[in-house]
């Protein structure tokens, strides 16, 4: 239904969650909040530790006007509780300074406590007297414009009166494995009773994503078993003497690999294939093997990467490894006529091994005789995209690959339409990386040891959640950057962000691996990119905020050189549960091994997160869930499929939910 049709949502209330990617009241109650106030909660500000997320109710005694200093539109509260002084300020809100009057309020937000001088940061807020309603656990949403959590609260509930969710999952299965009903659970996520009311709710939704989702791909994996087309000519001897070009001994889990590729691509059916593996297992020496069974069959391959950094160090590879083919390269940044001259000879036949970015995936790129294909990093890259690849050829092998550990029994059911192949051997050559945990109080000591690094030649990275700290809870990388170019004028930093244009990111990882910068702040787009042996230190800040897996991934950036590599982490919020995690982390440089903590302690609601699914569940980021709903989801899915329980209903629905999967999902 349309927003305006629903009660309550007026035309301009509408332009307003239109801007959080609501579009009608279905998306509206799927927008789940990001956390929950728990009423009773409320606490002292001089109890609250730096960073921290608290819950403080306070008298506002003034606002100042608002300030244009340095770009950024800054709105200033001078607060009190119990006679203690503080402020709160928010930036590029300005219309709050009209909103904000004096009187007794709520406050919630991230405490920063500088110099002795305590502030909320970008705190959302309600007045004391409206919130004698709020009881228990109240929701949070993440907010844009001039949205007010009343505001979202109430649109919620309207939308909620006119928008029944109904299961897909078969009555009969519902009733076998006695589910409660779908509309109920989306009714408490919104509004909770209680903590174990919220667990519920929160399980019952995702086990309805999650059979959606594997639905999805059992449609994909029956079709996906094709009979081979592409007959490879490549004997076990020329592989073998292949293995010798590089310049190391294949692992046990490197020969397994190989192994099962060869297999796949001499069997009888077509080959896709997820091969996962640590940072530096070798899964690049194995996928360079795989486009050699085709090449020396007489076949074409490509090579695809995610970025443009990667790409271009990908295509210096190939061009070592197979000097005696022809390699292209394809991408973005690729002038017309390079891309006009690469696309007639892949048609032609002239060109063996394309090696690029999404440009590969273009309409006008057409292969004379693809037979195989790699996607590296493969959470960067959707089941809709490896289709487009895989389309430019006819029935070519997929291999796609991720560096990002996932538990073998996970990944067997999240990657339903994928054989898994693992690589389990630790990382070959790599120097012990040190981990640290750096308390608030040795902030500067570690500024100062990295300024000292520096002048030795030495790089370092500094890794923020946030681009923009819209909400106040965490360090941004822009705020991170402005405060460390003042703290060390005389270090080199470059900042790095997802915003910037690809140009842009590639311009700033050149330089900084040509040493033209010190130190580069940025986001996680770092987690995958060129290797730069001069880089010893990672900072990340506040660390409580990633998986192990993601963290695992970040201090992989560094010990690439032959110096002493550390990994510094700042914590925000020193919550029993973020010692813990930060604790295993620190002791454990197995990546299968954190994977499988990683799910222990956070569940896979939060291990999975969109990284993990590409652009699958991303509705369902904010819930907690265990592991076990993703088996439980695979149990009716294979149920309902064995017995044909509403197949077509299904099948429907899957379409629906997962649009891009159309041209792979049998019609």
């Amino acid at each position: 239904m349309e927003l305006t049709k629903v009660r309550g949502i007026s035309q301009k209330r509408a332009e307003e969650l239109k801007k959080l990617g609501i579009a009608d009241s279905a998306q509206l109650v799927r927008y789940f909040p990001r956390a929950y106030l728990d009423m009773t909660d409320r606490t002292s500000i001089l109890k609250v530790y730096h960073n921290d997320m608290a819950l403080v109710a306070a008298r506002l005694v003034h606002v100042e006007p608002v300030s244009y200093y340095s770009r950024r539109k800054t709105v200033r509260a001078h607060l009190e509780q119990d006679g203690v002084p503080f402020t709160a300020v928010w930036f590029n809100m300005p219309y709050l300074a009209q909103r904000l009057k004096a009187g007794e309020y709520l406050f919630y937000g991230r405490v920063q406590n500088r110099y002795g001088q305590v502030s909320l940061v970008n705190p959302t807020f309600e007045p004391v007297e409206r919130n004698e309603r709020l009881k228990g656990l109240v929701p949070v949403y993440p907010l844009k414009s001039g949205l007010t959590q009343r505001a979202v609260r109430d649109a919620v509930k309207s939308a909620l009166a006119v928008e029944k969710m109904q299961s897909v999952i078969p009555q009969e299965l519902r009733q076998k494995y006695d589910l409660p009903p779908l509309f109920e659970a989306y009714c408490a996520v919104h509004a909770p009773r209680d903590k174990a009311q919220l667990r519920a709710a929160s399980e019952r939704i995702a086990l309805e994503e999650y059979f959606v989702l594997l639905s999805a791909f059992k449609l994909i994996k029956g079709d996906a078993q094709e009979v081979r087309i592409h007959r490879y000519a490549v004997t076990e001897r020329q592989v073998a003497q292949f293995e010798k070009r590089f310049p190391f001994t294949f692992t046990a889990g490197q020969q397994a690999a190989v192994r099962a590729i060869y297999d796949n691509v001499t069997g009888p059916v077509r080959m896709n294939r997820l091969l996962q593996g640590d940072v530096g297992s070798g899964k690049t020496a194995v996928a360079l093997t795989g486009i050699y069974m085709a090449l020396a069959s007489g076949y074409q391959a490509a090579y695809l990467s995610p970025t443009e950094v990667l790409a271009a160090q990908n295509f210096a590879l190939l061009q070592k490894i197979f000097p005696d083919y022809r390699v292209g390269y394809l991408a973005g940044g690729s002038s017309a006529k390079e891309k006009r001259e690469l696309k007639a000879a892949l048609a032609a036949g002239e060109i063996d091994v394309a090696c690029g970015t999404h440009a590969v995936l273009q309409g006008d790129v057409h292969f004379a005789r693809l037979a195989f294909c790699v996607c590296d990093e493969q959470h960067r890259f959707g089941v809709a995209q490896r289709s487009a690849l895989s389309e430019k050829g006819e029935a070519p092998d997929m291999l796609v690959m991720s560096a990002t550990p996932i538990p073998r029994t996970l990944s067997l059911v999240f990657y339903g339409d994928l054989d898994v192949t693992t690589i389990p051997d630790k990382p070959l050559d790599r120097k012990p990386i040190t981990t640290a945990v750096i308390p608030a109080h040795k902030y500067d000591d570690m500024l100062a040891y990295i300024r000292a690094e520096t002048k030795q030649g030495r790089q370092a990275y500094f890794v923020c959640a946030k681009i923009e700290d819209d909400e106040g809870e965490v360090t941004s990388v822009t705020e991170l950057w402005e405060e460390l170019k003042n703290r060390l004028p005389d270090v080199r930093f470059a900042l790095l962000h997802g915003r910037m244009k690809e140009k842009e990111k590639n311009a700033v990882m050149a330089a900084f691996k040509n040493h033209e910068y010190d130190c580069l702040v940025s986001t996680t787009v770092i987690e995958v990119g060129v290797d730069v042996p001069d880089a010893t230190i990672m900072v990340i800040m506040n660390a409580e905020r990633f998986g192990l897996s993601q963290l695992h991934q970040l201090r992989g950036r560094v010990g690439r050189g032959s110096e002493k590599s550390w990994c510094f982490l700042l914590v925000g919020s020193d919550s029993e549960g973020a010692r813990e995690r930060l604790n295993v982390f620190k002791n454990t440089t197995d990546g299968f091994a954190l994977a499988q903590k990683d799910l222990e302690l956070r569940g896979s609601g939060d291990f999975l997160g969109t990284r993990q699914s590409g652009h699958f569940l991303t509705d369902i980021r904010n819930l907690k869930y265990s592991t076990d709903v993703i088996f439980t989801a695979k149990k009716l899915t294979d149920e309902a499929f064995s017995r044909r329980l509403d197949f077509d209903a299904i099948r429907r629905a899957a379409m629906r939910k997962y649009e891009s999967l159309k041209d792979v999902v049998l019609n």
